[in-house]
């Protein structure tokens, strides 16, 4: 075996200790090192108590593993209601024996110093701790308090380099909190080096707006992510994003999915939009983007697909009672649980942690379908570069879990509207673009499909129409004066309906007209046929005649001839004269 073999190896059999915290087992490749002190560093409000109490609290409920949590700050009681907004309930684990909470109170006023002195104290009382309730998990915050309440920092560094010897030895998988310094991890700049695992929290404010973020600084012995991950604190506890950048490997599909428009499926080649792609529907203001993400949700909820709308302009009940005016009720879809609207203002948070409150609710709500409406207000919160980004991962986020996204984007007048913000359109698998169409003083709403990845798309106009009844799309009129809308197509169609009905009654008209010759010709030849026998039977009635009539000249003459005694001539007899019938008449 060779020696990369061996090292891949020996660190794949790293133990690990799972946190249980979402996401941060994923940047780590399993969670802590077991059995060993990590680090968690940070600023004041970066979240490192938090995080502390949720690697014990998940520890004790999730992996059956008992925790100390050793505070020097703050009391039991002090940290039991904390933390219960965010569903630890501490008072019930300590109860338990699932979590054994200590205080350990110090006061630089009440501190004599004299001569050599120790921890020895802090570890019988640690150990104490770890062995009532066979704790595997143990949590030290912050240690920064020790510093400040012993003068002496040579006695304290080598003391803490024994503690964290000593936490290895004990095998028990250690949390250590501590202050970030000035341009270094921590203030004193020991502790990053005797953890074997080093997090940095960061809360960072730009723009007046805060991100927490959160970085794997080292991990000896084992792979992790190298990058920042903005994380994100609500009542569940802590969600950490592991993504920065995601592959293109996902799986791809061939359903296809209606847009609740059905004449825009037919543009679609007649199916609608791909399952699990990207949409984006752009267009200036007014141009109806919501109406048709909306009839898109409607769609998917029929479908009995489960649909989550982020809305970043209206309300839920503003949403609500706007689309009734076009015949949709959402409502329904959200009482049955298929439809969940989360609406808020863009600024409420940073690119980062919209990124990690949407992947967080996608995790927990599973939905088939994603409405962003629209991603142009994001824009107020970063910059174009920054946007683009934030929206990247979204997508190959939302493409990785074969959710179909739907995009609105609001375009400005006076620039090409076949030009999205941040340049996110080459992300975007169709694009649909909603555009204003002024003829004979009316503004009117036109749709085409810019492009559709896979499928052989319309390149038709059709007017774009909000009905009661939902959206309607129509044929735009294209005559010798170019394309008309609105009321001009109206009148125009209008007038092409009378032509049409007086074209018809032309033909109707021809058709009763030959009908009447075809009825007069045929009554002529009926008196002609009825001539023509009536002349058919007279001739037969002559000929009849005169067949008679011969029939008696040879018998008169044969008994004529009788009479005479005369030599008859039988042949003679039986000939007709030829003169006789000529005399007939």
């Amino acid at each position: 075996m060779t020696k990369e073999k061996i090292n891949v190896k020996l660190m794949q059999n790293l133990p690990k200790c799972q946190t249980g915290i979402r996401g941060l087992d994923e940047i780590t490749d399993g969670g802590l090192p077991k059995g060993r002190p990590s680090l968690v560093c940070g600023s004041a409000g970066c979240g490192k108590t938090l995080l502390a109490m949720e690697f014990l609290v998940r520890g004790a409920v999730q992996y059956n593993e008992p925790g100390i949590f050793m505070s020097f700050e703050e009391s039991p009681e002090e940290l039991a209601q904390n933390v219960a907004s965010l569903g630890f309930d501490l008072n019930d684990l300590a109860a338990r024996k699932k979590i054994y909470l200590d205080h350990v109170r110090i006061e630089r006023s009440e501190i004599e110093e004299t001569g050599e002195y120790d921890l020895e104290g802090l570890f019988i009382r640690l150990n104490y701790a770890i062995d009532s309730i066979g704790a595997k998990r143990v949590v030290l915050d912050t240690i920064e308090s020790l510093y400040g309440g012993l003068s002496n920092e040579g006695i304290l560094r080598a003391e803490l380099r024994r503690l964290f010897r000593w936490l290895k030895e004990k095998g028990v998988t250690a949390i250590v909190t501590g202050e970030r310094g000035e341009g270094t991890l921590t203030r004193h700049g020991l502790e990053e080096y005797v953890s074997d695992c080093v997090i940095l929290l960061d809360n960072r404010v730009e723009g007046q707006i805060t991100t927490r973020r959160l970085r794997v600084v080292k991990y000896r012995g084992s792979v992790h992510g190298t990058n920042e991950y903005p994380f994100l604190i609500d009542e569940k506890g802590i969600s950490v994003l592991p993504i920065t950048s995601i592959g293109l490997q996902h799986d791809v599909s061939t359903e296809r999915i209606s847009s609740g428009i059905p004449r825009l499926d037919t543009m679609l080649a007649g199916k609608g939009y791909y399952r699990g792609s990207s949409i984006l529907i752009s267009g200036t203001a007014g141009t109806g983007k919501t109406s048709a993400a909306v009839s898109f949700v409607d769609a998917a909820c029929k479908r009995s697909e489960r649909c989550l709308y982020f809305a970043f302009e209206e309300a839920p009940n503003q949403i609500i009672r706007n689309m009734r005016s076009i015949g949709i009720d959402l409502e329904p879809w959200i009482k049955k649980g298929l439809l969940e609207i989360y609406a808020v203002r863009p600024t409420i948070y940073g690119l980062e942690m919209h990124l990690v409150k949407m992947a967080k609710m996608i995790d927990e709500f599973k939905p088939g379908v994603v409405v962003i409406d629209p991603i142009t207000n994001l824009i107020a919160i970063g910059s174009e570069n920054e946007v683009k980004s934030m929206l990247a991962r979204l997508v190959d986020y939302l493409k990785g879990k074969q959710v179909t996204a739907l995009f609105t984007n609001l375009s400005h007048a006076g620039v090409s509207l076949e030009m999205a913000e941040f340049g996110i359109s080459s992300l975007m698998d169709t694009w649909v673009l909603l555009r204003d169409i002024e003829i004979g003083g009316e503004r009117n709403r036109g749709l085409y499909i810019l492009k559709s990845r896979g499928m052989a798309h319309s390149n038709q106009i059709r007017e774009f129409l909000l009905t009661d009844k939902g959206i309607d799309l129509v044929d735009v009129y294209l005559g010798p004066s170019g394309v008309l809308t609105g009321s001009a197509r109206a009148a125009v169609e209008a007038q092409d309906k009378i032509s049409d009905l007086m074209r018809k009654e032309e033909i109707e008209l021809k058709k009763r007209e030959l009908e009447r010759q075809r009825k007069a010709i045929e009554v002529q030849i009926a008196v002609l046929r009825t001539e023509f026998e009536g002349k058919e039977e007279e001739e037969k009635m002559l000929i009849k005649k005169e067949k008679l009539q011969e029939e008696t000249r040879i018998e008169d003459r044969k008994e004529m001839a009788h009479i005479r005694k005369a030599d008859i001539n039988k042949d003679a007899m039986s000939q007709p004269k030829k003169a006789g019938r000529r005399n007939i008449k």
